[in-house]
């Protein structure tokens, strides 16, 4: 539900409107929980840190902005310009087929 609240908020500019404790863990859950198989987005060698909370992942080639975008990012969708700071994240390479 978050995610998809940030889909609506995030283009026009609107505050995210969940709290700390719930954006937190949900990107506690896109870094630890496979955002790669879910969303295709590498990880792998990035620091990401929020500017707004209490909130970072990683270590690397550092990507860093409020949590909502960073958020937003991890799931694949467009971040509007200037949000976020650092080399913006990129497609997994695919695994080969077993």
């Amino acid at each position: 539900m978050v995610i998809h609240g940030l889909d609506a908020s995030v283009p026009l500019g609107v505050p995210r409107r969940s709290p700390d404790a719930t954006i937190r863990i949900v990107l506690d859950d896109l870094t630890t929980g496979g955002v790669g198989e879910h969303f295709g987005m590498s990880i792998e060698g990035r620091s990401l840190q929020a500017t707004d909370l209490d909130w970072s992942y990683g270590s690397g080639a550092p990507l860093r902005g409020p949590a909502e975008y960073l958020a937003v990012a991890l799931c694949g969708r467009s971040v509007p310009e200037g949000r976020l700071d650092g080399e913006p994240l990129s497609l997994a390479a695919p695994e080969p087929p077993p």
